[in-house]
């Protein structure tokens, strides 16, 4: 109701107007698990704001997902947008082109483009962006500067989402710990399905060292031979390879 009655009166919301909103946001169910906020926090007030709500509930920012194109092809993306304004289709006069030019596809009405995509407006949102925003990076590498991913996205969508989801795939290493018949033959199974990880039992990582004949393997093949326990130099060599 706040923010209804500023912009009905064309005023800006104001971050406490804003930050009450994403705060309500956050606290919802759906957020329980984690969250994706775009276009916000736009200003380091804004994000102090928010690492401190978060703090109270026991949580913080994992990831800052930082994405990096020049000024210059940021003009070509933005300068070049058609929108169908009825059905909400986009289109791009260099990357996706209307089959006729400046009429939908599927209608043939025509096309728009949004009444702050021209350079004069493009340049002073760039400008804003570079002075408000692009600190609030610097807030967050400051606080703990291995949640900030900074990635060239001046490429294809394909490949900024291959940057993006190495961002979120931190290499898994677990030992999992269980007396005999506790199930660790049986849950290991699932959990390389479910990460994509090797499952290294020491049992199978012995019988392949001597089967490939590695050094490692030499030595534990001559204990086995001549019927004494492979010790803990060999076998942690073998798990060192």
């Amino acid at each position: 109701k706040k923010a209804k009655t500023l912009m009905d009166a064309g005023q800006l919301v104001g971050d406490d107007v804003v930050n009450g909103i994403v705060a309500d946001a956050l606290a919802q169910d759906n957020c329980k698990k984690g969250f994706i906020l775009d276009g916000y926090p736009r200003t380091v007030p804004q994000a102090q704001f928010l690492d401190e709500a978060l703090s109270k509930k026991g949580r913080k920012i994992t990831n800052v997902v930082q994405l990096i194109v020049p000024d210059e092809e940021l003009k070509v993306r933005i300068l070049g947008r058609l929108i169908h304004k009825a059905s909400g289709r986009s289109y791009h006069v260099k990357f996706n082109p209307p089959k006729n030019e400046m009429k939908d596809d599927a209608t043939g009405e025509p096309l728009i483009r949004r009444g702050d995509d021209n350079e004069e407006s493009l340049t002073k949102r760039l400008d804003a962006f570079m002075k408000q925003t692009a600190p609030v990076v610097a807030h967050y590498r400051g606080k703990d500067a291995s949640v900030v991913y900074p990635l060239d996205a001046n490429c294809k969508p394909t490949q900024v989402w291959n940057k993006i989801n190495a961002c979120f795939q931190p290499s898994k290493c677990i030992i999992l710990i269980g007396p005999p018949g506790a199930g660790k033959g049986t849950q290991a199974p699932r959990l390389v399905d479910m990460l994509g990880v090797p499952h290294l039992s020491t049992g199978d990582m012995l019988r392949a060292a001597v089967a490939a004949g590695t050094e490692m393997g030499k030595k534990a093949k001559t204990l086995m031979d001549a019927g004494q326990l492979v010790g803990d130099d060999v076998v942690n060599g073998i798990v060192a390879d």
